[in-house]
């Protein structure tokens, strides 16, 4: 592996052709691999394999697994140590250095404890002897592993065709949640007994001939398999999918069946962050890109973000505003003008360093937002009080080169959104229009994506850097038990117009130069992500009928051998002649007429993408002059008249809409508490709650309830917070705020009530 690497180095070194430094590495990773099955262990330069300790299979006798195990142990007690020395630091308010370089310890000590178990540190689950105490295992033991082991293969096959009944007779959906949950579970044990994934018998011996037919037919397995390539970490194991048909004849159903992987194999309530990496992929949202956190936003998450675009656009021109592009990139000089506003920006930049081989005289970056970008554009427009105010927005990209551990939609290095930027010659206007902008932006998520948000200030550490005050809409995850930013209005007051010489020349005070006042606003494509989270369930992705691409998709069912053609060509004609007439009165409709694919195949598809109705047409439906409708967010179906269709489908994407949101509306209520004191607001905080607390706005006070509040699980990378974080100062808070009521820090006397909660 070290020779090999100095070749790849050579190569690249001597600008070698691209095919043969491809070769090389290829057979480096080749190489790697090799290592890693043989030792069980990543290659490290300069480190030579060493056997694993806690898993020695050393004889008895040698008095190797007693000393093992006892270096184990010991490494296990220093992490039990130092986790107690970072709690009392937090609790001592350490300083910072402090703190940072005792959590640096422990996760070193907990990387050293993992590189020797094989396993991850776990309070409360001391090391175990791996060795093989008895060489001496008797054939009965044997035996009863094999039994225990078939025994529980059968049970998860047989609770999957339970699964697999349950669906295609169109069960109620909490009976097949139910089932699925148990499906789940056992093939949890199963694998727990077996070291294994459990595999159907058809699906581990079909060859390769089916298994390419198969990625061809099913779109979904081979969005699966695309994931699988950018993250190289998800493995299939939940049948939640139906059948789909394999024959080319005319009808469908009649070929054998084969098992597909279409649904989701995560649990929302128990994997998170599978279960939304799968939602995302699987019901074509996005597509994972070969640049660590970019994404591709497929045509089901564009259209999302093209209906907000719509709304938003034509409520901010009736403002006044007007849309207009700048460049992407921003001088050096430019950006480090506002000395506040890029250093909270600086770590994020990107920067522009070379063209072709040749290193650029000054670097330049890409906008992580445009203030430095526009603002010396309006010192140049604006001279007097007539050339006010300027109300400009843009839709565009912005990057920011986060390192935070990238979640698709939520945090990403790359995104979409809009950003206002005007100036006014008063500080009431600038005021007047922050808040204008605040209600369109609940309005995006109340009206359009039926998602409840809390309207507020931020808190003096939590604005905008470089700003006067931020107002913001938050959201709230209720599987997370974590709040969600959800947009911006920020009062720029004179600050940016200070720095970048926006003045103009007031009547009222003739000779003498006036600063203008500025605001910026922004919503993101991070709206989606949240759309995901509040709504989705263990079926997958729910769209609110507003932002849906589709909003029902037709489905002919009932096609069988017995079918005639001519039956089955009337069929596909109603099917169409609903869809013109769904159209005709701008219902957002798709049929899905693909013959390859059976019913229910096609039902597991829609609901997996969220469309919010399912229109459901056989042969004696036509017949009695009728259709079966389904919806998306509580599985009830209705029978519909032929001629009520349009009406009623109307009115039952109000009521969707209406369900989702006070669905949500009832979370939020339920999770959103009042605390007066430190102990109920971390017990509160705890039990996956967001909570307003009594609260004196200083940033050490700020500081020191986040440490406080850290817990030792989000010490591991990734976490998306390390503890409770201000999210606003609510404009309408839970209770009022009593005369002389204390900070929970109970130094300070309060001053408002503050929304507070761990955050992405």
């Amino acid at each position: 592996i070290a020779d090999q690497g100095e070749v790849v180095r050579r190569l690249k070194v001597e600008k070698s052709s691209k095919d043969q430094i491809d070769v090389a590495v290829k057979t480096l990773l080749t190489l790697k691999s090799q290592y890693k099955e043989r030792t069980g262990q990543e290659y490290k330069p300069g480190r030579s394999p060493v056997p694993n300790p806690c898993n020695s299979s050393a004889s008895p006798t040698s008095g190797t697994t007693d000393f093992s195990t006892t270096e184990c142990q010991s490494l296990y007690d220093r992490i039990a140590g130092q986790g107690e020395v970072v709690r009392r630091l937090k609790a001592e308010k350490a300083s910072k250095d402090q703190v940072d370089e005792a959590v640096k310890r422990l996760l070193s000590l907990k990387f050293e404890y993992k590189e020797e178990t094989g396993e991850e540190y776990k309070p409360g689950h001391p090391p175990v002897n791996k060795s093989s105490s008895s060489p001496e295992i008797t054939n009965m033991e044997v035996n009863n592993d094999s039994s225990d082991e078939t025994s529980l293969y059968k049970k998860v096959t047989d609770k999957g065709d339970e699964v697999r009944k349950l669906k295609a007779e169109k069960a109620p959906k909490d009976k097949v949640d139910a089932a699925v949950k148990e499906l789940l579970q056992l093939k949890a044990e199963y694998k727990s007994l077996t070291g294994t994934d459990y595999k159907p018998v058809a699906a581990a011996s079909i060859d390769d001939k089916d298994k390419k037919k198969k990625e061809k037919d099913n779109k979904s397995e081979k969005q699966n398999k695309q994931q699988k390539q950018g993250e190289g970490k998800k493995e299939a194991s939940k049948e939640q999918g139906s059948s789909l048909s394999s024959n080319g004849g005319q009808g469908e159903g009649q070929a054998p069946k084969k098992q597909t992987r279409l649904g989701l194999e995560a649990v929302k309530e128990e994997n998170l962050a599978d279960w939304y990496s799968q939602v995302i992929t699987k019901s074509e949202l996005i597509e994972y890109y070969d640049v660590s956190g970019c994404y591709i936003l497929r045509p089901w998450a564009y259209s999302i973000w093209e209906a907000i675009k719509v709304f938003f656009d034509e409520e901010i021109k009736k403002l006044g505003v007007e849309n207009c592009y700048f460049p992407m990139f921003v001088s050096q000089a430019a950006l480090e003008k506002e000395k506040s506003h890029i250093a909270d920006f600086a770590p994020e930049v990107a920067w522009v360093t070379r063209s072709g081989k040749t290193e650029l005289a000054e670097p330049i970056a890409v906008r992580p937002t445009s203030e430095t970008v526009m603002y010396p554009s309006y010192a140049r427009w604006v001279q007097s009080h007539r050339d006010l105010p300027i109300k400009l927005n843009q839709w565009c990209n912005v990057v920011r080169w986060e390192f935070k551990h990238p979640q698709p939609f939520l945090r990403t290095r790359e995104f979409l959104w809009q950003e206002g930027h005007t100036a006014f010659a008063t500080y009431e206007e600038a005021a007047e229009e922050v808040l204008q902008i605040l209600d369109l932006y609940a309005r995006v998520y109340e009206e359009l994506l039926a998602i409840p948000v809390v309207k507020g200030r931020k808190t003096e550490k939590e604005k905008f850097a470089g700003g006067d005050y931020t107002t913001t809409v938050e959201a709230f995850i209720s599987a997370s038990g974590r709040a969600i930013q959800g947009a911006t209005s920020h009062h720029l007051g004179q600050n940016f117009s200070k720095m970048f010489e926006i003045v103009f020349e007031d009547p009222k005070t003739p000779g003498e130069k006036q600063y203008a006042f500025q605001n910026s606003w922004g919503i993101t494509t991070r709206t989606i992500g949240v759309l995901t989270m509040v709504h989705g369930d263990n079926m997958g992705l729910i769209l609110p009928p507003r932002v849906a691409c589709v909003q029902v998709i037709i489905i002919p069912c009932g096609i069988t051998n017995t079918l005639s053609e001519e039956d089955k060509e009337a069929l596909y004609k109603k099917c169409t002649e609903y869809l013109n007439r769904l159209r005709n009165v701008n219902i957002r409709t798709r049929a899905d007429l693909r013959d390859n694919y059976s019913p229910g195949w096609k039902f597991n598809h829609w609901e997996l993408k969220g469309v919010p109705i399912r229109l459901e047409v056989g042969p004696r439906d036509m017949k009695n002059s009728q259709f079966v409708a389904v919806k998306r967010d509580t599985g009830e179906k209705l029978t519909i008249a032929e001629n009520e269709a349009e009406p009623k489908l109307k009115d039952l994407l109000e009521t969707i809409h209406v369900n989702l949101y006070n669905r949500a509306a009832e979370d939020l209520k339920s999770h959103m508490v009042v605390a007066n004191t430190m102990e109920e607001f971390q017990k509160e905080l705890d039990s996956g709650k967001i909570v307003q607390i009594p609260f004196c706005g200083e940033i050490e006070c700020e500081d020191w309830i986040k440490k406080t509040t850290a817990r030792d699980q989000d010490l591991e990378p990734g976490a998306p917070s390390m503890g409770a974080k201000s999210l606003c100062i609510p404009f309408k808070p839970l209770c009022e705020l009593q005369s002389g009521a204390k900070c929970v820090c109970n130094k300070n006397i309060a001053k408002f009530y503050t929304l507070f909660g761990r955050s992405y």
